[in-house]
């Protein structure tokens, strides 16, 4: 039922409980984003499936985190069961067809999806520094890290990279202090020990090539309809500083990649942030900021970007203010903090005098929901009691063999699977080291002639380079003692020599 300019979420219920009048979210209005909260099992999945399921119908691609692996079968065609058949004849959906949706499944471990990777250049040493909560100095440091990769030609791509680059500041700290400023090793080791926390996270399969491009976010199919990306975050959530650094990287590719275009008749793209309260608690304060800048400047850019959540409370004031389109689920009232909740979100919407909306919140039904959408000039439309539409894809999961299927006609498929370790910083490095160490330590050469004895002793044609400071340093316990035995033979064999060559000297 849905246009071509609009996306079908349902009817609305009215008094004499018919629903007749189609509630719809405009496309042109679409990139004004939205929000879609509700308490657990209140149908919060099914309301961001058929919204994923209408935009890209529409041609416009959709990028998802799936949390809970639940998304996923957004990629299968639905199948056909006696509930879903009679709330599409209650709603009046007409035809109400089976279909899949047209997906590409991610995942940052490469496990149950394609993997997607960027490369420690893109992030750059701001966006490094504000993710790790870096200090004033250890920000400075950071940049002058990224300077001396440039001026030396250090790719900077996977984490060993960066980690051996600051490793190799602090070895000539004076040097490069005398340049740039003070480089203190206190301050390249706070920052190592962030790094490490980031590898263990995962961050070693995030970093790296090849890069992913923004572009492959933004396919259609042939026939026109817009790829799905699911990114497989289930894994994922369990390591919130890998999940901040990814859609902090993400973020800020969309906003400095894509062209300004106004307000087009769809999004470019839309971006769900699916359970945004994990996104928000205890996040990096890097990562709010941009998520708050994103929202507010991105419109222009054509994408959409939808929160789904449990509560309007978990989403900040600042960002919450930005969102026109909405979709309220029930929520519980028992506490007073639950209570504040239904308040704000009761607030939020523009008054129904057919019904109260804090009780209505309280009352929904599963598969019910409040629904305000932006009309003509953006203008948020009359909240209405509206019963949401079956997905035309399964609900539910899919089998490992199924999204193996899905993955092998993937458009990306060969292009991203394999990853590329070309040569870059840690190379490079590593090897100026081992040159290094090759110069200051030389191997002792070879003093015995033809018919001489083999020895080769201190002072009577050896290597006196091999005597070198760094060279004794080297020297074990065990070789200590056999050259302090040589020393002393060969110092009774030379006093043998100069009595030897005295005595004949002074018998003539």
């Amino acid at each position: 039922m849905s246009g071509e300019d609009s996306i079908f979420l349902g009817a609305s219920r009215h008094n004499d409980d018919s629903y007749q009048q189609a509630e719809q979210l405009l496309l042109k209005y679409a990139n004004r984003h939205g929000l879609v909260t509700g308490a657990t099992g209140t149908g919060k999945t099914v309301s961001l499936q058929i919204l994923a399921e209408g935009f890209s119908n529409a041609g416009v691609p959709v990028f998802c985190a799936d949390i809970k692996g639940d998304l996923s079968g957004i990629a299968m065609k639905g199948e056909e069961k006696d509930f879903l058949l009679k709330r599409a004849e209650t709603i009046k959906l007409e035809p109400y067809e089976f279909r899949e949706t047209p997906v590409i499944f991610w995942d940052l471990f490469g496990e149950s999806g394609h993997p997607i990777r960027a490369t420690i250049s893109e992030m750059g040493p701001l966006l490094l520094s504000r993710l790790m909560n870096l200090s004033d100095a250890q920000e400075g440091v950071m940049n002058i890290a990224f300077r001396i990769a440039d001026e030396e030609g250090l790719l900077l791509l996977d984490l060993k990279d960066l980690q051996e680059l600051l490793t190799y500041v602090a070895e000539r700290s004076g040097e490069i202090g005398a340049r740039y400023g003070n480089v203190s090793k206190q301050s390249v080791g706070a920052i190592q020990r962030s790094l490490l926390v980031l590898e263990q996270q995962g961050g070693e399969h995030f970093f790296g090539e090849p890069a992913l491009e923004i572009a492959d976010l933004m396919r259609t199919t042939r026939d026109g309809r817009g790829y799905v990306s699911v990114l497989a975050a289930d894994k994922l959530m369990m390591n919130p500083r890998l999940y901040a650094t990814f859609l902090l990287w993400l973020l800020s590719e969309l906003f400095e990649e894509l062209p300004e275009v106004g307000d087009p008749d769809k999004p470019k793209l839309v971006f769900f942030f699916d359970e945004a309260h994990l996104l928000f608690d205890e996040a990096p304060k890097a990562l709010i900021d941009r998520v708050e800048q994103v929202v507010r400047l991105i419109r222009s850019k054509g994408v959409g970007v939808y929160f789904v959540t449990q509560n309007p409370l978990d989403v900040p004031d600042s960002v919450l203010a930005q969102l026109g389109n909405r979709v309220q689920h029930a929520l519980r009232a028992y506490t007073p903090r639950e209570q504040k909740a239904v308040k704000t979100a009761a607030d939020t919407f523009r008054p129904n005098p057919d019904f109260d909306c804090f009780e209505a919140i309280t009352k929904l039904g599963v598969g019910e929901a409040l629904v305000s959408t932006l009309e003509a000039k953006a203008v948020p439309s009359m909240v209405q009691r509206t019963l949401i539409r079956p997905p035309s894809s399964r609900m539910g999961t899919i089998t490992d063999a199924e999204r193996q299927a899905v993955m092998g006609q993937s458009p990306v498929a060969a292009q991203y699977d394999k990853e590329v370790d070309r040569e870059s910083a840690f190379e490079k490095l590593q090897k100026r080291t081992a040159e290094k160490a090759m110069e200051e330590e030389q191997p002792p050469r070879e003093t015995a002639e033809a018919g001489g004895s083999g020895w080769s002793l201190p002072g009577f044609g050896g290597d006196r380079s091999s005597g070198s400071k760094s060279s004794y340093r080297r020297q074990s316990v065990t070789e200590a003692a056999v050259k302090s035995i040589v020393r002393s033979v060969g110092t009774t064999l030379g006093r043998e020599i100069i009595r030897g060559v005295l005595g004949s000297l002074r018998r003539r």
